[in-house]
């Protein structure tokens, strides 16, 4: 007759889900990383809010089309592109 509680030599031992499913290291996001986000965040909300009421914050405080507001643009640009590098680097931590 089985019984429900096996002893201990005859149990099977099964590798725990937690630990074997992901990789253990993590990325550590730097400072250049953190930037990188928050300026794409800020890009976001200033087109959300083109988008939707027809305001450009970013050119409500510098100018339209004046050069500080372009380089805002352009540093904004590039935050979004380094992004695309940061994504990656995420991603392959995970495979």
């Amino acid at each position: 007759m089985a019984t429900i509680n096996a002893p201990a030599s005859e149990r099977r031992h099964l590798v725990d889900r937690r630990t074997s499913s992901g990789s253990t290291h993590k990325v550590k996001l730097n400072a250049l990383d953190w930037l990188a986000m928050v300026l794409m965040i800020v890009g976001g909300l200033n087109w959300g809010m083109v988008g939707m009421f027809d305001f450009n914050l970013v050119a409500a405080l510098f100018g339209s089309q004046t050069p500080l507001s372009r380089l805002v643009y352009v540093v904004i640009g590039l935050a979004s592109l380094y992004s695309i590098y940061l994504t990656s680097k995420l991603a392959a931590d995970r495979i």
